[in-house]
C-alpha cells in the first residue's frame, strides 16, 4: 500500500485522529480506512471514519491547514513533583465488605 495520509497514523490516538482526519478528501480517507480494516481493525476508530465519511458525501469540505504534524511532547519545567520522601508508605490493600480481615490503619 502507497504511504498514508497521515503521518505516523498506528501512533495516533483517537482524540488526535478525530481532528485529523477533517483534513482529508474522501480519496484519502478511504485509504485509511482501507489499511484500518487490514490492520488493527477498530471498531472506534472505523465508526470515526464512516461517520467523516458521510460528512464528506453530504457536502463537508476537508478543513484548511495540514494535520500532519505529531506535536512534540515536553517534560515538565520543574521535572516530576512526586519524590520518594513525598511517596505514600507502603501498605496491604483494605478488603472491603469483609468484617475483621480490613487491617487497623495504626489506629489504636
Amino acid at each position: 500500500m502507497s504511504e498514508l495520509p497521515l503521518p505516523e497514523y498506528d501512533e495516533l490516538p483517537l482524540a488526535a485522529l478525530q481532528h485529523r482526519i477533517r483534513s482529508l478528501d474522501a480519496e484519502q480517507l478511504d485509504r485509511l480506512m482501507s489499511y484500518e480494516l487490514q490492520h488493527a481493525n477498530r471498531l472506534p476508530v472505523l465508526e470515526l471514519m464512516r461517520m467523516r465519511k458521510q460528512q464528506l458525501d453530504d457536502g463537508a469540505e476537508p478543513s484548511g491547514g495540514q494535520h500532519t504534524a505529531i506535536p512534540e511532547v515536553t517534560a515538565h519545567p520543574g521535572g516530576s513533583p512526586a519524590k520518594e520522601q513525598t511517596a505514600a508508605e507502603p501498605t496491604t490493600p483494605l478488603r472491603h465488605g469483609v468484617a475483621g480481615q480490613t487491617p487497623n490503619r495504626g489506629r489504636p
